[in-house]
């Protein structure tokens, strides 16, 4: 038996939408959206559903986890094919989501498990504790790029700590990055209605911010839509956890081996044609290795095969959609209007982009963070296969150029010498850093998060879980009731 049914997808009020192919074009199902009234009733039921989850042994929601990782694990093949097939991934970026995701659940179970709460002094005679206690119904937004992944690393621990989930997935991938879900925990046994998948453009997701039993947001998606998350969230008093965009540097350091580095920097740019927050955006390379580098780096690029992922053997898919390839393709052809060189790639063949290295970039980007100057595709995210590379000539001005970005998110610095790499690493503020690595790493027992315009800090993976879905409440217990001067 197949997870999933098609006339699951139809339950919803905003009116019919395809599943799409972006490699071929072909519409792979039907599925209805979400409208506001879509919205109200699931936090409805969500409110209603997760007083009684939140009062089960912890042993009973970690074990619906459990079993949600297994079947994760058993339905693999289905799973990865609507992953490669309406998110345009390569199969081993599918893999990794199936597994990722597996992991994720297996992790949550975990959590269900911790120590909740810690005794208190008190210099009133009486007990005093502190208790972790569900947030209560969180409200999910996930982007189209890690559809899986980026949904379910929220969901899964929210609901192993007792809250219910109203989940809004990107359109473009709401059935790999909603219904599988909602098949999942069904057949694991999750309790009816708290877990709600609500596919949907920007008005369903203001819906579900604005909703009073709604109470915090988890945001993934770019930073001038978190901007709006954030402030929407703020002003009806509730919290918002932000994983946003970036443009990370990668650090090239004089006694590298470009031998070893240059799959490490063609991954850290093209990896699922650069559509992820973490992607390289700037390659800093020091000046006696980038002439060679810049050369490799090319070779490299125009050699890997760009393609339909669900029929062919290929390296990088096609991007999400026209808009995406319009937005890449731009800032190529601009930044080479202003001056850079395109060292490889800057041609595409319907949504297939080829990955490009862009020479000699940034070096009238302005002054600042973020500014933009000549090489927009240095300055900004472009979310496309695209590695634009400059030389540094000291670590100081390495240090300048991968601190002159708005960003905060990864960092990746190749080197014979770990011991000053970290030295480095620690005067340019990311929330992630990667030593001989590049940058597009996840782990789900590692706290993952960005500073600046990348987010709101640490919000996902290990401990920073309890923070993030949970509340802090102060409780005291004495024998009698306390007397007062009146």
């Amino acid at each position: 038996m197949p997870l999933l049914d098609p006339k699951d997808w139809l339950s919803l009020h905003g009116g019919e939408a395809k599943a799409v192919e972006p490699a071929t074009g072909e519409a792979l199902g039907t599925f209805t959206l979400a409208d506001p009234s879509d919205v109200e009733q699931a936090a409805i039921g969500a409110a209603r559903a997760q007083r009684d989850w939140a009062g089960r042994p912890y042993s009973e929601r970690a074990a619906v986890l459990r079993r949600a990782g297994d079947l994760i694990q058993r339905y693999e093949p289905e799973i990865a094919e609507w992953i490669i097939r309406e998110s345009g991934s390569i199969r081993g970026k599918a893999d990794f989501e199936v597994r990722t995701a597996t992991e994720e659940c297996y992790e949550a179970a975990a959590l269900a498990h911790r120590p909740i709460g810690q005794v208190l002094p008190s210099s009133a005679p009486r007990l005093s504790y502190t208790s972790r206690v569900p947030a209560g119904v969180v409200g999910v937004i996930s982007p189209f790029n890690a559809p899986l992944v980026l949904g379910i690393r929220s969901l899964a621990p929210a609901l192993a700590l007792g809250n219910a989930v109203v989940l809004k997935p990107d359109p473009r991938t709401a059935i790999c990055g909603g219904h599988v879900l909602t098949a999942v925990f069904a057949e694991a046994g999750l309790p009816e209605g708290l877990l709600h998948v609500l596919p949907g453009g920007a008005e369903t997701g203001r819906t579900l911010i604005e909703d009073p039993r709604v109470r915090l947001i988890s945001f993934t998606g770019s930073t001038a839509a978190g901007r709006s998350v954030g402030a929407l969230a703020a002003s009806h008093l509730k919290r918002a956890h932000l994983e946003l965009g970036g443009n990370s540097a990668f650090l090239v350091l004089e006694d590298a081996d470009l031998d070893a580095a240059m799959s490490t920097a063609a991954w850290a740019s093209f990896f699922h044609q650069g559509q992820v927050c973490m992607t390289a955006g700037r390659h800093l390379v020091h000046a006696s290795l980038y002439d060679e580098y810049v050369a490799r780096l090319a070779a490299k690029a125009d050699a890997l095969a760009v393609g339909d992922p669900f029929r062919e053997q290929v390296h990088l898919g096609p991007v999400i959609d026209r808009g995406q390839l319009d937005k890449i393709d731009e800032l190529v052809r601009s930044s080479a209007a202003a001056g850079v060189r395109i060292a490889a790639g800057g041609t595409h063949r319907d949504l297939f982009y080829r990955p490009t290295v862009l020479a000699d970039a940034g070096a009238d980007s302005g002054s600042g963070p973020g500014s933009v100057g000549a090489s927009a595709a240095y300055a900004l995210e472009v979310f496309g296969p695209v590695a634009p590379v400059r030389a540094f000539h000291t670590l100081d001005e390495a240090v300048e150029l991968a601190n002159d970005s708005a960003y905060g998110l990864a960092l990746g610095i190749v080197t014979r010498d770990p011991a000053r790499a970290l030295d480095l690493a620690d005067r340019i503020p990311t929330g992630l850093v990667h030593i001989n690595d590049q940058t597009v790493n996840d782990e789900p027992v590692a706290a993952f998060g960005g500073l600046a315009d990348s987010g709101t800090g640490s919000r996902f993976g290990g401990e920073a879980n309890l923070d993030a879905f949970t509340e802090t409440r102060w409780t005291t217990v004495r024998a009698t009731p306390a007397a007062y001067p009146f």
